[in-house]
């Protein structure tokens, strides 16, 4: 496969949003490693058995069974797809500014009724080049991995940004029928190469 875009601009992945980052080294207190250590032992601080106590009984006031399931918000979307690797670059699509945070977004399906739980994410993929005839490889490598990591209430919208490609009407059309997808997602060479761009994800 020839590469169509030999040199893509590339972001610093230290420059990514994300909650993925590792936290920082943990550097002992004074209280740790200092003169207090040897007047107050760490042990000494907390009386164990009313820590277990408190937080055995946290949060079981309302019951466990009437707990609120988490939000998911659009920076748990970005950091699902941001790590997805290019069919063409060993790099991700976050790097590559092919997926963005503020492309990103995240509505009530049922706009008159937003109470109900079903939400749709959309997603704007913006290919490296403007000819990109893998958009549509990567449009479907972001579906399929929302599809496989989000709850049933989501539904995902995954279209190329306006402007960014010369086909973007016939690659949005591709990715927005369902049958058509079904089909692509059953032909096994192109499965292949979604599970090689999947393999790199967090």
């Amino acid at each position: 496969m020839d590469i169509q875009n030999s040199n893509p601009t590339i972001l610093d992945a230290e420059d990514l949003p994300t909650r993925h980052r590792p936290a920082p080294a943990h550097k002992p207190s004074l209280r740790e490693n200092g003169i207090f250590a040897t007047i107050l032992p760490h042990s000494a601080l907390v009386d164990r058995s009313f820590c277990t106590d408190y937080l055995s009984s946290s949060g079981s006031e309302s019951g466990g069974d009437d707990l609120m399931e988490e939000p998911i918000d659009e920076q748990e979307i970005y950091d699902l797809i941001s790590t997805i690797a290019d069919p063409e670059h060993p790099i991700s699509l976050g790097a590559l500014a092919v997926v963005s945070l503020p492309d990103i977004a995240i509505k009530p399906t049922l706009p008159d009724n937003p109470a109900s739980p079903l939400r749709t994410v959309s997603i704007l993929i913006t290919p490296t080049i403007t000819h990109c005839s893998l958009a549509t490889v990567i449009g479907l490598g972001v579906r399929v991995r929302l599809e496989q990591s989000l709850p049933p209430r989501f539904r995902v919208d995954v279209r190329i940004k306006e402007g960014t490609h010369t086909t973007a009407e016939e690659v949005n059309k591709q990715l927005a029928d369902k049958e058509r997808v079904a089909a692509a997602l059953e032909n096994g060479t192109l499965m292949g190469v979604i599970g090689k761009m999947l393999e790199t994800c967090r």
